[in-house]
């Protein structure tokens, strides 16, 4: 064979190394290939033979088990649902609490619990709102009104199969920025009097400064007159009294004359009488019950007796 025909052999022998490798290569990658198809059906088979799945989770309640003057204690009922065979931990709680993009109050809770497998758990979030933190802050936010605000939560759960995920909420409401009532006794209507012991009536005038109705179940407080303590009286009946509106209302009182002194002629004789009083109100509103702060120092009412007209000055 001559030496010209040693290229064509050589060549010959290339391509079907080649050609040979070649199909190791496809039979190799459909083999990977198919390894893969393998395992993925797998997996999916594991999947819907297991029942892994995503948590869900909603915010299905907001309540405020104490608000006053100072601070409004606020938690968060979020309803978690777990569909998998297995227990899954819930890492952290990120919340925050906005009002018009403006931060009230965030905070972070760290290993909340674990849900159970196949079951639904109400993990409750507990956070405070300081009112004086607010308002220091924000100066258009005033005592008494109600402001808008944006509920977001984050949780993070570690599930099989899925990994860490993020689960966001969000939620929108209004809450109030409660302020003090303002009080005052107009008069002392005497409905029995001596010097032992004298049954009144107290006509009191309560002055609502909140955004928000007032309904009057209780009070709670101490009155003195010519700086003598006349004791507690209570409320005979529940009194509304409307946002920013100002309600009267009696309450009965009993106390011995004898006690004041020389104070007791200015009373008798129908001068100003000076009084104060302290204590709390008990009231109903919108967003729930409040125990509210009543005061009134250094004021000054009338003591009239039953017959006499509003103008007409008490004689004994």
């Amino acid at each position: 064979m001559a030496s010209s025909d040693k290229p064509e052999i050589v060549e010959r022998e290339t391509k079907e190394k080649k050609h040979e490798e070649g199909d190791k290569d496809e039979e190799k990658g459909g083999f990977i290939e198919k390894i893969k198809d393998f395992i993925h059906d797998i997996g999916e088979k594991i999947e819907e033979t297991v029942g892994f799945g995503k948590p869900t989770a909603d915010v299905t309640g907001i309540h405020l088990p104490c608000i006053n003057l100072e601070r409004a204690d606020v938690v968060v009922d979020v309803l978690v649902k777990n569909p998998n065979p297995i227990p899954i931990p819930l890492i952290d709680i990120n919340y925050l609490i906005d009002s018009d993009g403006r931060k009230l109050v965030s905070g972070l809770i760290p290993d909340a619990g674990t849900i159970h497998a196949h079951g639904s758990e109400t993990v409750k979030i507990p956070l405070s709102l300081i009112f004086d933190d607010i308002k220091n802050t924000y100066d258009d936010i005033k005592p008494g009104s109600i402001i808008p605000y944006r509920l977001k939560v984050d949780l993070l759960v570690d599930v099989p199969v899925f990994g860490r995920l993020t689960l966001p909420l969000e939620k929108t409401g209004e809450i109030p920025i409660p302020y003090k009532p303002d009080i005052d006794v107009e008069k002392i209507h005497f409905q029995r009097f001596s010097f032992e012991e004298t049954v009144a009536l107290l006509h009191l005038k309560l002055e609502n400064k909140n955004d928000f109705d007032l309904a009057l179940n209780a009070l709670d407080y101490e009155i003195w007159l010519a700086d003598v303590s006349v004791g507690c009286a209570e409320l005979s009946q529940s009194t509304k009294i409307n946002k920013n509106g100002i309600s009267y209302f009696e309450i009965p009182i009993t106390f011995r004359p004898k006690e004041f002194g020389s104070a007791l002629w200015d009373m008798i004789r129908g001068k100003g009488t000076g009084y104060s009083m302290k204590g709390n109100i008990d009231v109903d509103t919108p967003f729930g019950a409040m125990k509210l702060p009543i005061s009134k120092e250094g004021g000054t009412t009338s003591l009239k007796k039953d017959g006499d007209d509003d103008d007409d000055e008490v004689n004994c």
